[in-house]
Order: C-alpha cells, then sequence, then structure tokens
C-alpha cells in the first residue's frame, strides 16, 4: 500500500534540500571552544557523501550497523545521513553511558564499527574490543590499548572522495536505531525505518508550523527523537535552518540563540528551571518553545508560547499536540495529532470517561508512524503493539471536556531524571547483583530541579558495613549517572501490597513527605 514515504529515503530527503535550498544555511555550528561554521545544504550533502564513501571504504555494508557514540556535533549529523546514503544502520547512544551499557549496545545490536569522539574513545574501545574499525573526532592520535584498531580520525573519512555509489534503499528498510528505557531490566532497542524518518520529518514540521523561514536552536541530545526528529529531520522538511549546540546550557543559551534569531526550540522542564537563573535577555526573537506542556507566553518572563505535546520514541512524531495557531489550556498537552488514534482505557479495558485517568494508547502504522519493532525482541514488539496498531504507552492521561488531554503520570516502573527515562528494574538488577543484598525497590523522589530522581531501598543479606559502598560502586560503574540512586536507603522490610508485591507508592509518599518537610 503505498504511503507518503513510498519511493524515499532520508537521503533522498537530504539530496532533494541540497537542489532546491542549494545556498541556504542549513547547519550553524556553535561549539563551546573554537570557531563556529556553517554547512549549507548543498554543502552538508556534499560532505555526508564523503562520510559515506569513508565508510564503505571500510566496509560498511548495507544493512549493518554502527554504534554512533557522541555528544552533540556536525560529525553525529553527517554520519546519520552518510549512513542513510549507505543503507547502514547508526545505534545512537547515550553519551553518559558507561561500559557495562556500551558493551551491551554494541554486542545486542551487532556494530561493526564505531564513530565517537576523543573523550570515548577508551571507554568505547575498552568495551567493544572486538569492534573492525573506529573513528574518531578531530584526534589523529593511536587509540591506546583499548584493544581496537585504529583506522583513523573522522577528518579521514571526510576526506575520502565521493564515489557516487548509493544503495537501494526502501522506505521500510531500518535508518537508526535508538535504545530507550522500558520497564524492563535492559533497554530495549527501537528499529526506526526511513518511513518513519519522513513521517516524523513532515508531520512534526506541520505540527511545529515550521516554515523555511525558521531558525531551530538545536541542544537537546541528537541520540534522543526529540533533537533528530522534532528539531532536525523537521527542519530539513521545510528548508529551515539548524542552530546546533554540543549541549545544553543556560549561560550560553540566550547569547546562542539572539546570535542567530533564533525562533524555535525545544525545550524541557530542566532547561526552563535552568534559564530562571540566568540573566534574562533585553530580547530576542522566539515565537514558540515546544514542550510537555502548554504554558501561556505571559505566565513565564521571556513572553514565549510553550505548546504542549506528548511523544515517545515509538511514536515518532506528536500523537497529542497543541495548536500553534489556537490558544491551549494552561498546563495540558494538546489534542490528539492528525495521522494518530488517541485511546483512554482504564484497568478494566473500558474507555475512561471525561476526567477520569486512563492507561493512554496511540494508534499508528507500524514502520510509519510507529516504530517498526524491538530488535530481536518479538516478543516485547507483540507486547507494545497489539495486531490493529494500538500501542500501549505506559503512561496515564486525563481527557477534559474541551477535548484537550492533561498527563497524569507514567508507568510507576518508571522515572523521568532531568528528561532521561530510567527504569526502575534496569537500577534494580544491578543493584540485586551485589553481593549481600537480598532484595531491592527503586522508587523516584520528587526533585526541584531533576523532576525526580532515583533512590534505592535496600534489604541487606548480610550484615556487612561495606554493603552501601558496595552498592554505590556497582552502580556507578555499570549505570549511567543519571540512573544511579541518589540515596540508597537500607532497610529491614519493604510495604507489601495484598498480592506480596512490592508497595512502591508508599515508598514514594515516604519520599515525598520527607521533601515536604524540608
Amino acid at each position: 500500500m503505498p504511503t507518503m514515504a513510498s519511493g524515499r529515503s532520508l537521503a533522498w530527503l537530504m539530496e532533494h534540500r541540497a537542489v532546491s535550498r542549494a545556498d541556504h544555511p542549513f547547519l550553524i555550528w556553535e561549539p563551546l571552544e573554537g570557531d563556529r561554521r556553517t554547512w549549507t545544504y548543498a554543502q552538508f550533502a556534499a560532505d555526508a557523501r564523503r562520510v559515506a564513501a569513508g565508510l564503505r571504504s571500510r566496509g560498511v555494508q548495507p544493512g549493518q550497523t554502527l554504534i554512533l557514540h557522541l555528544e552533540n556535533s556536525p560529525e553525529f549529523l553527517l554520519t546519520w545521513f552518510a549512513c542513510s546514503l549507505l543503507g547502514a544502520v547508526p545505534v545512537c547512544t547515550n553519551t553518559k553511558s558507561v561500559g557495562d551499557e556500551i558493551r551491551y549496545f554494541g554486542e545486542h545490536a551487532e556494530v561493526v564499527g564505531a564513530v565517537t569522539s576523543p573523550a570515548f574513545a577508551e571507554l568505547v574501545g575498552r568495551a567493544l574490543p572486538d569492534l573492525g574499525w573506529m573513528a574518531v573526532t578531530d584526534d589523529e592520535r593511536p587509540l591506546g590499548d583499548g584493544g581496537v584498531r585504529p583506522e583513523g580520525s573522522f577528518a579521514r573519512l571526510l576526506a575520502s572522495e565521493p564515489d557516487g555509489v548509493t544503495a537501494p534503499v526502501a522506505a521500510t528498510d531500518p535508518a537508526w536505531i535508538q535504545y530507550t528505557s522500558g520497564t524492563t531490566s535492559r533497554p530495549k532497542a527501537v528499529v526506526l525505518t526511513h518511513a518513519n524518518g519522513l513521517w516524523g520529518a513532515k508531520l512534526t514540521s506541520r505540527n511545529e508550523g515550521l516554515t523555511a523561514d525558521d531558525v531551530h536552536f538545536v541542544h537537546l541530545p541528537l541520540f534522543h527523537i526529540n533533537a533528530i526528529c522534532y528539531s532536525v529531520l523537521s527542519s530539513m522538511w521545510v528548508g529551515a535552518t539548524v542552530v546546533l549546540v554540543p549541549r545544553f546550557s543556560a549561560s550560553r543559551f540566550w547569547e546562542v540563540s539572539r546570535r542567530h534569531g533564533c525562533t524555535w526550540a525545544s525545550v524541557i522542564p530542566f532547561c526552563i528551571q535552568a534559564l530562571m537563573t540566568v540573566d534574562q535577555p533585553e530580547d530576542h526573537t522566539y515565537r514558540l518553545w515546544g514542550n510537555g506542556i502548554c504554558i501561556p507566553g505571559e505566565k513565564i518572563p521571556w513572553g514565549i508560547r510553550n505548546i504542549g505535546w506528548y511523544g515517545m520514541t515509538e511514536t515518532i512524531a506528536h500523537p497529542i499536540i497543541d495548536d500553534v495557531d489556537l490558544p491551549c489550556p494552561f498546563g495540558t498537552m494538546g489534542r490528539p495529532a492528525p495521522g494518530y488514534q488517541v485511546e483512554l482505557r482504564t484497568d478494566e479495558g473500558r474507555i475512561a470517561e471525561i476526567g477520569e485517568p486512563g492507561r493512554l494508547f496511540v494508534k499508528g502504522q507500524p514502520g510509519l508512524s510507529l516504530f517498526a519493532g524491538y530488535l530481536h525482541d518479538e516478543a516485547a514488539t507483540r507486547a507494545a503493539v497489539d495486531p490493529e496498531g494500538w500501542l500501549d504507552t505506559g503512561d496515564r492521561a486525563t481527557a477534559h471536556q474541551d477535548g484537550s488531554l492533561s498527563f497524569s503520570d507514567r508507568s510507576k516502573d518508571m522515572l523521568k531524571v532531568g528528561g532521561e527515562n530510567v527504569a526502575a528494574s534496569e537500577v534494580e538488577r544491578v543493584i540485586l547483583e551485589v553481593t549481600g543484598v537480598s532484595e531491592v525497590a527503586v522508587v523516584g523522589a520528587p526533585d526541584r530541579f531533576y523532576g525526580e530522581v532515583p533512590v534505592a531501598f535496600v534489604i541487606p543479606g548480610t550484615d556487612d558495613p561495606a554493603l552501601l559502598e558496595r552498592v554505590n560502586v556497582a552502580c556507578t560503574e555499570r549505570l549511567a549517572s543519571f540512573k544511579v540512586p541518589r540515596r540508597v536507603v537500607v532497610v529491614d522490610e519493604l510495604p507489601r501490597s495484598t498480592l506480596n508485591k512490592v508497595a512502591k507508592a508508599e515508598l514514594r509518599d515516604r519520599l515525598a513527605k520527607e521533601t515536604s518537610d524540608i
């Protein structure tokens, strides 16, 4: 059945804009140190072709995976689009990941090589000693004793002569993979197709009201769906400009924004909290920010309306979003978006009534408006998406009389730490493997800056005064920093429900009370 993506790929989109918007700025790079640089659409496509030739010279074949472990950078985007030319699949990993996590990502996705930076080269090399090659940005030095054959710097990839060879890529082929925390003990590998990327580019640009004159400030990490889809692909779809920084910095936000006349940005509550602590700008050119909830412009110091939205890696675009041209009820996340169906279901399976919280289900087409599936995990894919295309998001929401929806809460075993998803079970798995731990329960504690942070309640199996230290060491070594519990509390017993399950609600209530008493 033909779709909006039939006969197209992400490389097609890049090449189309390289002609139709050849001399228009596509990417403006604002590093923390060094000179800023601008690529037009034509220049960016030319460099992506060079990188593709360099990857091909290293033996990268259509369908093969490579790990892309980088902070925001031109090299990230050039590699990402180069892979689309080759039919290869970048595995985009969180730069806060530690060696154990990287080892799992690389082995699970069966990567053949890596593109990373000097800051992470040794980490990636030690985690994946059997890699065939590694390209390191801005670094001509050998990679040390990490066990990986040095294949030179990223600059050598970029110096390759374009060979003009493009792989036959179907819209249904995998385009990239993102690991995302769910309610399982290991992150799941979300497989996203070229059709997914094109759907996300078109739908998010329309949802956000983007035009070719917009300048999109990208400070959230490219290894998440928000930045790569809501910002970069949506901007490319309309031929707009992207201003890219390595990571969010409250102290630089307004300086960079004003220098380039930025008009659009995705933000998270963490960013808004941080921006409240710096000097306010005298003027700016923003017209909209995208956020989790609708905030009218008059309710924040900068007078910028925040449109509400809801999305996740598996939905590609926003299945719920505000109308950019119409006022929105404060605190809501919008209305069902075109291209999706939304249902709120009670635990008994009926449709929730107005004002009644219900589990959020989103209906779409797998491989187009929903992800293609979880890599090497058909059971998890079937559990997430039913045969009719309904995705169980695991979140809960409430519908209002005016048709808008508000976020109620996420799956109780999922935490949101400064914008990052954390599965309680993943942290619990690491702690349970520490000798001397009999049982553990991880829940979120309220935090003014990060929203919530992990706290672990541990029942010891032995009288070991060094147990807490060993738990902390294990978590630090095996989990990304945002997943590491901020506190480990030793208890004699855990509260239980009638089915003898741990009553985590009581633990959360305890932490909330402790916070309110401070």
